[in-house]
């Protein structure tokens, strides 16, 4: 272990990844598959590509017969974004979602059969998002209403991701009642852990839409979006600054985090490190050096005088081409009209013609090349 870990410290930062989970099932939980879409579509705009994001949806809300938008699911009452657009990759659906694909998926424990694009092919050098939402209590998520996933199991898990170089660092994000109670049998190095609730608070929704029926999005989600519209890809802003941002008030719940096991001061730590893009540079000495540059440097040493003797010498050979060129088609041309009136027929014109025609192909032909 301590070996893996010190490796790890030392491994450059080199990749972002996402898994983003909704648990819940049944028309009511609507808001815990807005919340997973929202985070969805903020990781893709500030630079995760798809394939590199795991989404875990456990129903689907947008083809319920009680959905007024069929195909669409909103977190906002105007109804201004929908989150079910086109470029939406679904990699596990419905009664997919289970505990046992969840560890798998972190585990990287699969089947054969199991595609490229539903596994986590995370490095030592992989950032990762694990951002889970649903229904909860002390020390347990609900998967489907019908399992759990508990606190234990989510430690064991790291601890392997850990051990298997997985990833560098790890920030887990839950949005569900007595979120932090989670993360606490985590004892692996390097991740960083925060939830909406501390043990004995609920986590309470935002909002309701009147169309809809239902509420739409959580508080936590709902204001963790809100700090993150006002970035960019390309922005410097803390971890800090998001986890300072959190108002007890507004949240009607402590948001609790945890980095004793996280080496870095958060002041340190950009938000794009998780939720956005890795911007590869490649470090050269100069900015304009090829083979091509040296042959020009090389070119541009020739004496001025043997350029324009070189220029010269070229124009001259072109003219004398263009010359002879101009001499040959002439005289052609001349032996065709001198010969036209000693034509008895039509058809022996044409087929004079149809043979002078050969030699002014094959000129045209040359002087395309």
């Amino acid at each position: 272990m301590a070996y893996s870990s010190s490796s790890s410290e030392t491994m450059m930062h080199t990749n972002n990844w996402a898994v983003l989970v909704c648990t819940s099932r049944f028309w009511f939980n609507y808001r815990h598959m807005a919340n997973t879409l929202s985070l969805y579509r903020t990781v893709k705009r500030l630079g995760i590509p798809d394939e590199r994001i795991i989404l875990m949806l456990a129903d689907d809300m947008a083809c319920n017969a009680r959905n007024k938008y069929p195909a669409q699911v909103f977190n906002n009452e105007n109804h201004r974004l929908n989150l079910y657009g086109d470029n939406v990759e679904v990699d596990y659906r419905g009664y997919e979602v289970t505990v046992e694909n969840f560890l798998r998926v972190l585990t990287g424990r699969h089947e054969n059969a199991v595609p490229r694009s539903k596994r986590l092919l995370s490095d030592e050098g992989s950032h990762i998002l694990l951002y889970m939402t649903g229904h909860g209590g002390d020390e347990f998520l609900k998967f489907q209403d019908s399992e759990e996933l508990q606190s234990h199991d989510l430690a064991d898990a790291v601890k392997q991701m850990k051990e298997k170089r997985r990833f560098k660092e790890l920030l887990i994000m839950v949005d569900t009642c007595q979120a932090s109670t989670l993360f606490s049998q985590l004892h692996s190095p390097g991740v960083l852990a925060i939830g909406s609730s501390m043990k004995g608070e609920n986590s309470y929704s935002h909002h309701l839409d009147p169309d809809v029926g239902v509420s739409v999005v959580d508080r936590f989600t709902f204001y963790t979006l809100a700090f993150l519209e006002r970035l960019n890809m390309y922005d410097n802003t803390s971890l800090s600054s998001l986890f300072n941002s959190y108002n007890p008030n507004l949240l009607m719940s402590t948001a609790h985090y945890r980095m004793d096991l996280y080496q870095r001061h958060l002041d340190e730590v950009p938000m794009t490190n998780f939720f956005g893009s890795v911007m590869e540079t490649i470090h050269t000495d100069s900015a304009y050096r090829s083979q091509s540059n040296k042959n020009f440097g090389a070119k541009t040493n020739m004496s001025l005088d043997q350029s324009i003797s070189d220029s010269n010498s070229r124009t001259l050979r072109n003219s004398d081409e263009k010359e002879y060129l101009q001499d040959s088609v002439g005289q052609l041309w001349n032996t065709i009209l001198s010969n036209v009136n000693t034509f008895e027929s039509i058809d022996a014109f044409v087929c004079y013609g149809l043979l002078l025609m050969l030699p002014l192909l094959i000129v045209s032909t040359w002087l395309s090349q």
